[in-house]
């Protein structure tokens, strides 16, 4: 049976699936249509994504809009520290930041809704990522708040990250038109 613990921010869900594990190995089911639906938890994904990073990487904040993607991720191999912002105008959390260690020892899932940007940061040599997505990427739909918004106020358990130059220029949240955030 798949677990669902809620965090602060409405709608950010840890995702724990049953792990049949003995001397051998282990097994488990990351995702299951009707578990997933019996859970409350979306099933309409049409999308994986597998990404690889090394130490100290940190990639974020992003989201996409107007067609926004709801993201499901998880640790394949390593560890990250996996962050979801509210960035709903509307929501009684918005700019607040939820931040959760995903490895491949805990096997913990977090699923982030529409209406949220997401980044992470890389905490072990190398950490192999994979998400399913609500909605296909889009190219021109791809969007990004600065990863170090002060208003916002990550704690980053990296110092000195290594960021992509399009991180690194991405704007402040207060600099983004509200009205472009409606979910």
């Amino acid at each position: 049976m798949i677990e669902v613990t809620k965090t602060p921010l409405s709608g950010v869900v840890i995702v724990k699936v049953p792990v049949f594990g003995d001397e051998r190995g282990f097994f488990m089911e990351t995702f299951n249509q009707q578990g997933f639906e019996n859970a409350g938890l979306p099933s309409n994904f049409v999308q994986d994504n597998h990404s690889r990073s090394r130490k100290g990487v940190l990639r974020g904040l992003h989201y996409q809009f107007p067609q926004w993607q709801g993201k499901l991720l998880r640790v394949l191999s390593g560890a990250i520290f996996d962050v979801a912002v509210d960035i709903r105008p509307d929501s009684r959390t918005f700019g607040q930041w939820y931040g959760i260690e995903l490895n491949d020892e805990n096997r913990l899932q977090l699923y982030i809704p529409p209406g949220f940007a997401h980044g992470f940061a890389t905490l072990s040599e190398s950490a192999d990522i994979a998400y399913k997505c609500t909605s296909l990427y889009k190219a021109e739909d791809d969007a990004g708040i600065a990863w170090n918004d002060p208003d916002i106020g990550v704690e980053w358990p990296v110092e000195n990250p290594l960021v992509s130059e399009k991180d690194a220029a991405a704007p402040l949240l207060s600099q983004i038109n509200h009205s472009d955030l409606k979910v």
